[in-house]
This record gives C-alpha cells, sequence and structure tokens, in this order.
C-alpha cells in the first residue's frame, strides 16, 4: 500500500478501531446488499394540488393496498381491507370516527383489532429492510413496544399472551389512538423508500405550501427544479420579473391566499392600486382560470389584480431585456408595438386586433415605464417576499434536496428537456457570453442558481437572479423548451396562431432512439440500460397519447394533478412506481375529497400499468447504493488486511 492510501485507511481505522469492528461492519453490509431494493415513486407537476398528492403519499401511489392483500389474503373481508386502508392513509381523522359514540370496552376492542392488524402491516411492509432501518423509522415515543410486537418468536408458547399485554398497556394508559396513529404512519414510511418529485410544485393549485410542509418532514426526498418553481426561487430573492409573474397568476388562479395567508405577503397596497387604476375597466381579457368558488368582489379583486400585475409585468420584463441583451428576448417587447386609436398591435409582422384596450398605466410615448404608483408596487412587494420568513424557508428546502437534474440507478431525470435541434443534435444556449449545450448547460445553470442565492459577489447575485427569470421563460432554457412565453398573446390577441407556443424539437424525438442516445451519451449513461423520466407538458391521456415513449427509454408523467389540466389529460395525474420487481406507471382519477376518503372510504381510484419487469428481482447491490456500499466493503476490507499485515495498529 502506498502512503496516501494507509493515510485514508488511518482515517477509516477513526471510524471502525479494531479488526472486530471493521469485520461487523463488513457483515452488515455484506447483508444489506442481498435485500430487494426498496420502493421508488416517482411525481412531477404537483402545481399545488395537495389533497390528492398528499393522498398518494399516504397511500403510497397503491403500494399499502397491495401490501394488504399480501398480508390479509382472504382472512379480511374486501370492506375490511377498505376500512384499514383508510385507517392507514387518515389515522387521526378514522380513529375519531370509529371511536365516536362507542362504550369503553368496545373502544378498547375496536384499538386491539386496529393495533393488531397494524402491527401485521407494519411486519409485511418491512420485510425488505434491514431491522436496523426499521428501528430508525419507529416513531421514539412506541420503539420499545413496536420493536417487541414486531418480532417474531415462533419458539416462545406464551409470545401471544406477550403481545397482548403490551397492547393492553398501551390502551390502559389512554395511548390506544396515538398508538394506532404511529402504526399508520410507520406503514406509510415503509411502504415508500425514496420520493422524487419532477418538478412543478408551485403555481395554479391552492396549497404549494401545504405540500412543501409535506415535503419537508419526508424520510427520503429529491427534487428537480421546474419552472413553476424556479420562478418561485426568482420571486423569494427580489426579482421583479419573477414577482411579477408569481403575484399574477395567483391572481389569474384565484389564489392570492397563497400570498396572504400562507406565506404572510401584504398585497393591500397592490389591491388598492389596482382597484383604483382599474375602478372603470371591465378587465375583459383577464377573467379567472377556473372556478374558485370566490365571491362576486372576490373575483372583481382578482381580475384587477391580475391585469395590473400583467401590465407591470410586460414593463418589468422588457427592462431585464434591455439590461441583460444576450438573453435574446428582444421579441417579448410588445407593448410599444400597440396601435392605442386603432386597438392593434403587430407581432411577428402580422396586425392583430386587441381584445383589451384600456391601458390606464401605459403611456404610448413611453409605454414601458413604470408609473410613480406601479414603482411603490413593485417595492413593496419585493420587500414582502423577501421578508417572508416561511417563503425563505421553502426555497432553501429546493436548495437543500434539489437539484436541476439528478441520475440515479440509470435514470436520468429532470423536468422538461435537453435542448435539441432539429436534427437530433444537442441545443447550445449562451450564459453570460459563453455558449453550452446538454450536461454542460445544466450544470452552469445549476451553479448559476446557487450563486444566486449565496455568491459573495452582490453583481454575481443580481445577474443570477436575472438567470432565474430568463430560466422561467427562454426558448433556450431546459426548464421552460418552448418558443415563447405568450403571457401578452394569450391576454390579448384572440388568434390562437398568435398564441402557439412550439416546444423545443426534443418532444417531437422522444421516440427516436438515436436522438435520445446523444442525450444520454453526453450524461455518460447507457442508451440501452438508462431511462429518461420528466413531466413538464401534459399527456393527452384522453387523447390516446401514451406516456412511454421510445420503447420504454422515455417516461413522460405530466398527467394533470392540477385541476385545470385535467380537462385536457383526462386523468388526474400520473405516478411512476419503481420496486424490486420493475416499474410501474399508476394513472390516477381525480380524489372527491379527504373528507370523503375518511367517511366512506374512498380512494383514488388508479390503473397501472407495468412498464417493466424484471428477470431477476433488483437487489441493493443492483443500485446506486449498492455501488457506494460495495465500495465501502472494499475499503473496509483493506482497513482489515492492514490490520492484519500490522501496518495499522488496532485501538483498544
Amino acid at each position: 500500500m502506498d502512503e496516501r492510501e494507509l493515510r485514508y485507511l488511518r482515517l477509516l481505522s477513526q471510524s471502525f478501531p479494531t479488526v472486530a469492528d471493521a469485520a461487523a461492519e463488513v457483515i452488515n453490509l455484506s447483508a444489506v446488499l442481498s435485500l430487494p431494493k426498496g420502493t421508488e415513486i416517482f411525481a412531477s407537476d404537483i402545481h399545488g394540488e395537495h389533497e390528492a398528492f398528499s393522498h398518494l403519499l399516504r397511500n403510497g401511489s397503491g403500494s399499502v393496498r397491495l401490501k394488504i392483500d399480501d398480508a390479509f389474503g382472504d382472512i379480511l373481508t374486501a370492506d375490511e381491507k377498505r376500512d384499514l386502508a383508510t385507517l392507514v392513509y387518515y389515522p387521526r381523522e378514522k380513529t375519531a370516527l370509529a371511536l365516536d359514540g362507542l362504550d369503553r370496552a368496545a373502544a378498547d376492542a375496536w384499538v386491539t383489532t386496529a393495533a393488531e392488524r397494524l402491527v401485521a402491516l407494519c411486519k409485511q411492509a418491512s420485510g425488505k429492510y434491514t431491522r436496523s432501518k426499521v428501528r430508525k423509522a419507529l416513531p421514539p415515543e412506541f420503539a420499545y413496544a413496536l420493536e417487541e410486537l414486531m418480532t417474531e418468536n415462533n419458539h416462545a408458547v406464551d409470545r401471544e399472551a406477550y403481545h397482548r399485554a403490551i397492547i393492553g398497556a398501551v390502551i390502559r394508559t389512554g395511548r390506544g389512538p396515538a398508538f394506532v396513529e404511529a402504526l399508520c404512519h410507520l406503514v406509510q414510511r415503509l411502504s415508500v423508500d425514496h420520493l422524487h418529485i419532477v418538478g412543478d410544485v408551485y403555481d395554479r393549485g391552492p396549497a404549494p405550501d401545504a405540500i412543501m410542509d409535506t415535503l419537508a418532514g419526508y424520510h427520503c426526498l429529491d427534487i428537480q427544479w421546474g419552472n413553476h418553481d424556479i420562478v418561485w426561487m426568482g420571486a423569494s430573492l427580489g426579482q421583479w420579473g419573477c414577482i411579477a409573474h408569481v403575484v399574477r397568476n395567483c391572481a389569474r388562479y384565484g389564489n392570492l391566499s397563497i400570498l396572504e395567508d400562507a406565506y404572510g405577503i401584504n398585497i393591500l397596497p397592490l389591491a388598492s392600486f389596482a382597484m383604483d387604476a382599474y375602478r372603470d375597466d371591465p378587465c375583459v381579457a383577464f377573467g379567472l382560470k377556473g372556478d374558485p368558488g370566490l365571491t362576486e368582489s372576490q373575483r372583481e379583486l382578482n381580475v384587477k389584480i391580475q391585469k395590473a400585475m400583467a401590465i407591470i409585468q410586460f414593463k418589468v420584463e422588457a427592462a431585464l431585456i434591455d439590461d441583460n441583451p444576450d438573453f435574446g428576448l428582444d421579441d417579448r417587447k410588445l407593448l410599444h408595438l400597440i396601435d392605442h386609436e386603432r386597438g392593434t398591435v403587430v407581432v411577428d409582422g402580422v396586425t392583430y386586433e386587441l381584445t383589451d384596450r384600456v391601458f390606464p398605466t401605459v403611456d404610448p410615448a413611453d409605454p414601458y415605464r413604470l408609473t410613480p404608483e406601479e414603482e411603490a408596487v413593485m417595492q413593496r412587494l419585493e420587500q414582502a417576499f423577501v421578508g417572508s420568513e416561511k417563503l425563505q424557508r421553502h426555497m432553501r428546502l429546493f436548495l437543500e434536496a434539489g437539484s436541476l437534474y439528478k441520475v440515479c440507478n440509470s435514470n436520468l431525470l429532470f423536468h422538461a428537456c435537453v435542448p435539441l435541434n432539429e436534427d437530433g443534435s444537442l441545443k447550445e444556449a449562451s450564459v453570460f457570453g459563453r455558449r453550452y449545450k446538454g450536461r454542460e448547460l445544466y450544470d452552469v445553470l445549476e451553479r448559476s442558481v446557487r450563486a444566486a442565492f449565496f455568491s459573495p459577489d452582490a453583481e454575481e447575485r443580481r445577474r443570477c437572479r436575472d438567470l432565474l427569470w430568463w430560466l422561467w421563460l427562454s426558448p433556450c432554457s431546459p426548464l421552460f423548451a418552448k418558443s415563447k412565453m405568450a403571457t401578452f398573446e394569450l391576454y390579448l390577441i384572440a388568434e390562437k396562431e398568435a398564441r402557439k407556443e412550439v416546444k423545443n424539437p426534443f418532444y417531437s424525438l422522444l421516440d427516436d432512439p438515436a436522438a435520445m442516445a446523444v442525450v444520454f451519451e453526453d450524461f455518460g449513461m447507457d442508451p440501452d440500460a438508462s431511462r429518461i423520466i420528466c413531466g413538464h407538458v401534459p399527456v393527452k391521456a384522453k387523447d390516446g397519447e401514451d406516456p412511454v415513449k421510445c420503447g420504454g427509454r422515455v417516461l413522460t408523467i405530466d398527467g394533470g394533478f392540477s385541476r385545470a389540466y385535467q380537462p385536457t389529460t383526462g386523468i388526474a395525474g400520473y405516478t411512476l412506481i419503481s420496486n424490486s420487481y420493475g416499474f410501474v406507471l399508476a394513472a390516477h382519477e381525480p380524489l372527491e375529497s379527504a373528507e370523503a376518503a375518511v367517511e366512506r372510504g374512498l380512494d383514488i381510484h388508479s390503473s397501472r400499468r407495468v412498464v417493466e419487469r424484471v428477470e431477476r428481482r433488483t437487489l441493493v447491490a443492483d443500485t446506486d447504493t449498492g455501488a457506494e456500499l460495495k465500495q465501502r466493503v472494499a475499503d473496509l476490507e483493506r482497513l482489515l488486511a492492514a490490520y492484519r499485515q500490522g501496518l495499522i495498529s488496532e485501538r483498544g
């Protein structure tokens, strides 16, 4: 062994100071390698739909029902299995409902039966994990009791009485409902080993903050940032283009409560400005998207705020385009092309009639100048976004658990695309004067995102904040991947040809093995043994579009969690499940409500489709984690050799 290796082994010996310690770890790790791999779940484009997403996490995208079938077979009736599943999903609510009106004896009997069934289910769910991993997942209050109940000992004739005594003691001390709840959460946790969020937690739906709170407490998680996430990240840093979009979009979907109630962002100055500046304006082109159940006065406020922020957005974006000429977005400056007398606008050389001609804050002689009132609104909003503790905390979660892409277990995860040219070659993009493509583009953009938050250089932070806005809407951005962000046209031009956003050729080449091979090879992956998992563009399942592309090499899993997209997709979201037997794609129908799930035992109905079934069950040894553990074993075996050759002395 050379001196460098000996230095490393001496450091390793501090953790394993004796032959016995090192050998024990080799034995433990070798055993782990032989276990089946854990279940991974992939979801994308959740768009604030917390209730449906939370339900799918609770039921493990259908995994809990399968484990109930495996654990109980024909022992339980269909109704009993449904009740048990509902209990696992909503333990506190279901327990309260079940115990309501029962006398003490009946309540104790219900808790006893529920606990016994849940213990059996925990045993089933924990089968592919080490005792150590299960032990770490146990809730501290009940860790001893649960470990005893889940430990098999068929040779002890009084074991059943021992278990009954444990449950009896839990009930006698008044902790029965809490014990049931702890068991249910343990089943949920053991049913999913790892969660992958493939972009777009934010926008459209009503509760992205609740989703972020859920993710913050999740046991094993990674996130690939989507374009709707990156624009919120920019807004949290006070970037005006991002703030303008975020506020306008909340108003468009009638979700201003996200700003006010969830994040404590004061919109009163904006509301006062909008109601005054657009007081006599019917805002005919700025109706709300969908029906969020607002009162008439609330609807009017959202409409006027939406228009006010749209006009501010067009002005702010023009300033950003002028400040960053290398962004190449001059064609997105359109306010100066309006003929206010005729009520028309020229876009791409074509003259269109405007759907709305009332622009009280736009000066035709200087259309991109913010009025003093608009300037004050943006300054107040910047302060509010930057000062929101909860928003800052959620954005830090994105930075800690997230990235622009991830390679794991031969899967390449990213939200939208790797930009391609028409011929399938990698498309270049300019970032701060240098040109990048493929993985190199992703890497430089990720460094820039983190620099926007953490760079000690104020000018670099400013430039990178502007780049977050570029990532949101640039045709060259791997997060947007369309020819233009047609916000102006969607509001103010009726003709569909003006509104059309042409997708990057990546999407037309998804079934082209040669084009996808270019992507895989650029990321250092084997085209014949790898997959792309992405979202961003809703799959029109109702029209027969298949989310499985390129012979299973590409899986596009935006199935419409967002209610606004469900008429387009015909379903209410996809989740992709990877377990030791292969890949399963689940297409979900809408959840009526959490209340209906508790009271009537309703679940999300999901159709499951096997995308790939492996010939041999996948073990931990076959995963990226397994590769790390194998390297760890090899290092420890070298340490053992050093001990035995006297190159390193044991301690203690």
